[in-house]
């Protein structure tokens, strides 16, 4: 097994900066680099990162996610967005229509994009010993980030990324079992609830262990309230804010 393998194997999200220390913008362009040497769809590079140091910046982003303490507490953060203005500018010099802004396809292309690009940002982070933890939250007020960051038309921001220095590294959270989640040929929908069942006893004994006793919940139940009225913010304020950006789609 390489040293690439086990980096990615050791992954954990960190929520404890050391306030003491700072990313060197030397880290910060590896990072970048690397994001932006990602796949991406027909090479139309559909990713644009915002860099963010400013104290106040940070502190109305971390209200804005769902107070989110760490976004302040962090050097630097990120922001990923989606990013079809500069298709809109090539079919503006050439001529033709960005068609693709009226169907969903340009929403699955730049989310897709977007996770390719933070998954290597996140891999370069933590080969120089820096911590990182993605922010879905920017989705719960999209607007607020729109406006703070002045995103012209076809920029919709996908996810953030909070870096820093660690002064806490977590244990490592379980994941579900292989067999749910790697198919052979085809997919098997006979071992879910099985895997589930084992799953939720794995987390539910982690969360305890974890916590000193005070919450021994599992992940189904967490996953069930979150997907039935947990998620209402972020749908109230996300598809509005991307039809609003022009992702016309229906």
């Amino acid at each position: 097994m390489n040293e690439t393998i086990k980096l990615l194997g050791n992954h954990r999200c960190v929520r404890e900066f050391d306030p003491g220390k700072d990313v060197s913008e030397a880290q910060l362009e590896a990072m970048i680099k690397a994001a932006m040497a990602a796949p991406n769809w027909a090479n139309g590079q559909q990713v644009s990162i915002i860099e963010v140091r400013d104290p106040r910046k940070k502190s109305k982003m971390a209200k804005a996610a769902g107070n989110q303490r760490w976004i302040e507490e962090a050097p630097v953060f990120l922001l990923f967005c989606m990013d079809f203005y500069r298709a809109k500018l090539a079919a503006e010099k050439n001529g033709t229509h960005l068609k693709i802004v009226e169907d969903i396809e340009a929403v699955m292309v730049g989310s897709t994009d977007v996770g390719i690009a933070l998954a290597n940002a996140v891999i370069a982070a933590e080969s120089m010993g820096l911590g990182i933890v993605p922010i879905g939250g920017v989705r719960r007020n999209p607007q607020t980030f729109v406006e703070l960051f002045n995103l012209p038309e076809y920029v919709f921001p996908i996810s953030g990324l909070v870096v820093g220095v660690p002064r806490a590294i977590p244990d490592q959270k379980p994941r579900l079992p292989l067999k749910a989640t790697h198919h052979k040929e085809q997919y098997d929908a006979e071992v879910q609830k099985e895997s589930i069942d084992e799953y939720d006893t794995t987390i539910s004994s982690y969360m305890a262990e974890r916590t000193g006793g005070q919450d021994s919940s599992d992940w189904s139940s967490k996953i069930a309230r979150f997907y039935d009225n947990g998620f209402e913010e972020y749908a109230e304020n996300s598809s509005p804010t991307v039809k609003k950006q022009g992702f016309h789609y229906k």
